[in-house]
């Protein structure tokens, strides 16, 4: 049977609606803060600050930039120096919340073969290989952030990226 949350129990309402001198056993639920923008960034774990590129894109926000920097800071500390993106919601009362991501899936495919960038030419110019099985590693370590639930299509979507940064992928899972 359907029961309003803001009804109380059948035993503690009178013959017609709600019993005024019982005490109710409920409270209203606040109003939810209206959401005026969601932005999306990407800065260095532990190592955020006000300066650019940062600084202009959260002043135009209307985001207090030092708070922001100080939480960011805290919550990533133990990721110092990798790149974190950060999905930050602004409310109208210039409140803001945000989610961490995952590094992006490039950042940890290079990291995996010690190269800075990608090749210019991917097509043309090959800069390393890199085995199937790291990519499944990756893939894991990516997975909340991925449109999907299986492995074997988040493997194949990271081999794509590296295939994309100039990097030959050798084949080294058993076949099923």
């Amino acid at each position: 049977m359907y029961r309003s949350f803001l009804m109380p129990p059948r035993e503690k309402r009178g013959e017609h609606g709600i019993d005024s001198a019982s005490p109710l056993p409920y409270t209203i639920p606040a109003m939810a803060k209206k959401v005026v923008k969601v932005i999306k960034v990407q800065a260095r774990g532990g190592q955020a600050n006000p300066a650019p590129p940062l600084g202009p894109v959260l002043g135009q926000a209307g985001i207090n930039i030092q708070d922001f920097c100080m939480k960011f800071n805290d919550k990533t500390k133990s990721k110092m120096g990798q790149v974190i993106p950060a999905e930050i919601t602004v409310y109208d009362d210039r409140s803001f919340t945000f989610i961490l991501k995952e590094p992006p899936a490039s950042y940890l495919i290079l990291q995996a073969v010690g190269k800075e960038k990608g090749s210019g030419k991917p097509n043309k110019e090959k800069i390393g290989t890199i085995k199937m099985s790291k990519l499944q590693e990756i893939a894991k370590a990516k997975m909340p952030d991925l449109n999907t639930d299986n492995l074997t299509s988040a493997t194949s979507m990271m081999a794509g990226t590296a295939k994309n940064l100039g990097l030959i992928v050798e084949d080294d899972l058993p076949k099923a």
